[in-house]
């Protein structure tokens, strides 16, 4: 971007640009350190110039990463990395500390495959402390950290940066419970913008929200803004007190923090790059836990950011002019957002819940319908699970929208409280499958892996958009026990559903065709290429047959050890990954039942998945018509001579 307020794609709204750029000189955080303090807002600016170009190209967490430039450096101004760690929560917002150590020449590459991952990653660069991707670790994380340090006797600092919405997530709160009783050395930054994806809801957003808005919050930015001429001796001491107090009398006698035993600092502005290093410089000090409040303004510097926050906060391209991304054939989300709120106009007893993501789920349509019947918990995946318990008891029908990422964390939830009892909680499973560009924290490659076993429990997946209705239709009105639902991010092959959802047979697959020679059973968003390998396969004169399973518990196992029995060998597609996978489902049955045919699969590689195009990787790991053909081919000895 350029200084030009004429042009509005290249406008900050904050400060010129330096000239000549700074960025490139900064190959370390010691670079950062070397700055005069007059060309730290230039270089605040040319790096947030930096993240909406390049983004813009690649896509990312734009929101929360122009919300920390100021943040990102003054932590690198007053601590030392690698020596000294910084902990992100989620670490979605870890593309400024990224730049600031030796990696801003790779910006550009963020989330493309073998490119910068979209997170911190320790495998990444020895400044990357933790990484992360799911809310709540930070504080746990950075304590073990900090306690390790003090058994070994170091001297270096912990701080954990988390965002006000982490302070809804349980492990967040259990990790302040224990911090005072662990170590005397920490520091705990509250990045407070009332924004996780979404807006935050709850009663502790509540209460930050009031010490934001409370009217004594103007003295006490008042007395911050004096902090910086107050900076020596006695005079930090007297300060530093004069905001604890202030912030202390906003709402309470006591400071929820202090409770846990936190010495309270601020209210302070997040952008103030001078008030927040002196400020670091007085906390590194201090031999008690602390923590420091700051405001920050999430989409800073970029107005599209800033007047759709949630949109920003992790999206695909966009044009850097208005910030508008291109539109496609409806999501798997979208479907189901709207399938579901039209299902609950003519059904009272159906609820909807989400953990934090009604805009990631698309909640957002039955909040904006039905407000009535529409709960957002915050991000307490464990609380949310336990909460649509509860309103199965009394006969209302949950349908509990998590990313399969996410949803691992009710795991026990899912076991103990919602099968156990037998309670009819619909567990809808965004994102079950690859997910791309976000990486291994985010891949939903192991929702079949951790519910097959559970007894009792009905899990689906479609294989298009108007199947997928069905599905939801169905577990709509079934309310003999708990179902579950894996869908892909973003959309499938376009299929429009019906005007009217049909309601499917528990259990039930779909014979597409029959045949002697082969079996392919192709699971949900890899029908398409179990299809496609059908097709193939007839242009050698096979027999081939094809099932839809729609069930991935439990089997229509009559079905398929019948068409099984006929075959040379079955060949099964899935987006998950082998081990405990849908296949490894196929292959017990067919054991179990005597059915001596061998079983090829295709799906992901018992290790972690890195991040990338989604046709790139499923390449690169064997997810591919050739790469089923050869497997196939090895049973069918004169096919593959003849291939």
């Amino acid at each position: 971007m350029t200084s030009d307020s004429s042009n509005p794609e290249t406008e900050t709204d904050l400060v010129t640009l330096p000239d000549p750029p700074l960025l490139p000189g900064i190959q370390s955080p010691e670079d950062v350190k070397n700055l005069k303090s007059g060309e730290l807002e230039g270089l605040a600016a040319e790096i947030r110039d930096t993240l909406i170009r390049s983004l813009a190209n690649t896509g990312g967490h734009l929101g929360p990463n122009l919300g920390v430039v100021e943040l990102s450096i003054a932590l690198h101004r007053v601590f030392n990395t690698p020596e000294d760690k910084f902990v992100f929560d989620v670490a979605h917002q870890g593309y400024v500390h990224k730049m600031l150590t030796g990696r801003a020449d790779k910006i550009g590459t963020i989330r493309q495959y073998q490119g910068l991952n979209g997170f911190l990653l320790r495998t990444e660069s020895e400044h990357d402390a933790y990484g992360a991707g799911h809310a709540g670790t930070a504080l746990s994380a950075a304590l073990g950290m900090a306690a390790a340090r003090d058994q070994k006797g170091e001297n270096s600092h912990v701080v954990a940066v988390a965002g006000d919405a982490a302070f809804t997530c349980g492990p967040t709160l259990e990790a302040l419970n224990n911090i005072a009783e662990t170590t005397k050395r920490f520091i705990v930054v509250l990045n407070d913008n009332e924004w996780s994806i979404d807006k935050n809801v709850g009663a502790i957003a509540k209460y930050f929200n009031a010490l934001q808005t409370h009217s004594a919050y103007s003295t006490v930015r008042d007395k911050a803004s004096d902090f910086v001429e107050k900076v020596a001796g006695e005079s930090v001491r007297k300060f530093a007190h004069k905001i604890e107090r202030s912030a202390k009398n906003l709402l309470f006698p006591n400071v929820l923090f202090e409770k846990f035993g936190l010495r309270y600092f601020g209210p302070i502005d997040g952008h103030n790059l001078e008030l927040l290093t002196q400020t670091f410089e007085y906390l590194k000090k201090q031999d008690e836990p602390v923590i420091l409040h700051i405001i920050t303004e999430k989409g800073r510097g970029y107005k599209p950011a800033l007047e759709k926050p949630g949109k920003f906060h992790g999206l695909g391209p966009y044009n850097v002019l208005d910030g508008a991304t291109q539109t496609g054939a409806p999501t798997f989300s979208e479907i189901f957002g709207r399938s579901i709120t039209d299902f609950a106009k003519n059904d009272q007893k159906m609820v909807a819940v989400t953990a934090a993501m009604p805009g990631g789920t698309k909640l957002d349509i039955f909040k904006e319908e039905l407000p009535e019947r529409y709960y957002d918990v915050g991000i307490a995946e464990e609380h949310a699970a336990l909460f649509a318990s509860g309103l199965a008891t009394q006969g209302m029908r949950p349908f509990l929208a998590i990313y399969s990422t996410f949803m691992q964390r009710a795991f026990d939830m899912i076991v103990h409280d919602i099968a156990l009892q037998n309670l009819p909680v619909r567990l809808c499973m965004d994102r079950g499958g690859l997910s791309g560009d976000d990486g291994p924290t985010h891949h939903g490659l192991f929702d079949i892996g951790y519910l097959r076993h559970v007894p009792g429990l009905i899990h689906m997946q479609a294989k298009d958009e108007d199947e997928f209705v069905d599905m939801l239709w169905t577990m709509a009105n079934y309310d003999d026990g708990p179902t579950a639902i894996r869908y892909p991010r973003g959309a499938g092959t376009g299929a429009k559903p019906k005007t009217e959802p049909k309601l499917l047979e528990m259990g039930k697959a779909e014979l597409v065709q029959s045949g002697s020679d082969v079996c392919l059973i192709g699971l949900g968003s890899l029908f398409e290429m179990a299809e496609a390998t059908a097709t193939e396969l007839s242009k050698d004169g096979l027999s081939v047959g094809l099932i839809n399973p729609r069930f991935i518990k439990p089997l229509d196992a009559e079905l398929i050890v019948s068409e099984a029995k006929k075959a040379k060998v079955v060949c099964t597609y899935e987006d998950h990954v082998l081990a405990n996978g849908f296949g490894a489902s196929i292959i017990e049955l067919l054991h179990d039942r005597g059915v001596h045919v061998p079983v090829e699969r295709i799906g992901w590689p018992d290790e972690f998945v890195e991040h990338g195009k989604p046709e790139i990787l499923r390449e690169n790991h064997g997810l591919t018509v050739a790469n089923a053909l050869s497997k196939i081919r090895t049973h069918l000895p004169s096919v593959a001579a003849s291939a």
